[in-house]
């Protein structure tokens, strides 16, 4: 199997994964917290934090790896329009979700410690809109990412694919040379 196809099944599974836990972590974290069982809210909590360890860092990590080492491949050009709002959307999301993070493990910590009171502290409240208001923009940043990575609606800088009979101009909006699609393969040389 081509190593090409390979390299994109897993950046696009960890791109599934990344968004898909994300929408699960605030849709689970914000559905118990409207619930205002603090015991709901604790467990919930807890899990968040897990997952975001689990599934979210591993894929961030695979995503940057994976999106560079595609780049490569392809021959993108890195100082492309579209590969510099690709890299700034990534780090603005990354500015959005690592404070996020902190967030959960804050969150997560006072349902604990309030568990058999009544109302949680205010804290809580005044946290959980702040994750709201991260996790808004950030998700937002996801979804575009996702459109740019697909209709790639940006100019590349002409990018070229190296092959044993020499570099080949690609037009990336359709997908050709004109002719046969060609067989991807690492730069050699």
């Amino acid at each position: 199997m081509d190593n090409y196809l390979i390299l994109k099944l897993v950046h696009i599974l960890s791109a599934t994964i990344l968004a898909g836990t994300g929408i699960g972590i605030a849709y689970f974290l914000f559905m118990a917290n409207r619930s205002d069982n603090i015991h709901a809210i604790a467990v919930t909590a807890r899990h968040v934090v897990i997952a975001d360890w689990i599934f979210t860092t591993p894929a961030i990590i695979i995503q940057l790896i994976t999106g560079i080492w595609l780049m490569r491949i392809l021959g993108y050009d890195f100082a492309s329009t579209w590969a510099i709002i690709v890299f700034g959307l990534f780090i603005f999301i990354g500015i959005c979700w690592i404070p996020v993070v902190f967030i959960q493990y804050k969150l997560k910590l006072i349902a604990e410690a309030q568990i058999e009171k009544i109302y949680l502290d205010r804290n809580f409240g005044k946290l959980i809109k702040l994750w709201i208001a991260l996790g808004i923009p950030a998700f937002t940043g996801i979804v575009i990412m996702f459109w740019l990575m697909v209709f790639k609606p940006l100019p590349l800088n002409k990018p070229v694919v190296h092959n044993p009979e020499g570099t080949v101009p690609i037009d990336f909006y359709n997908g050709s040379t004109g002719s046969a699609m060609p067989r991807y393969t690492l730069p050699t040389g």
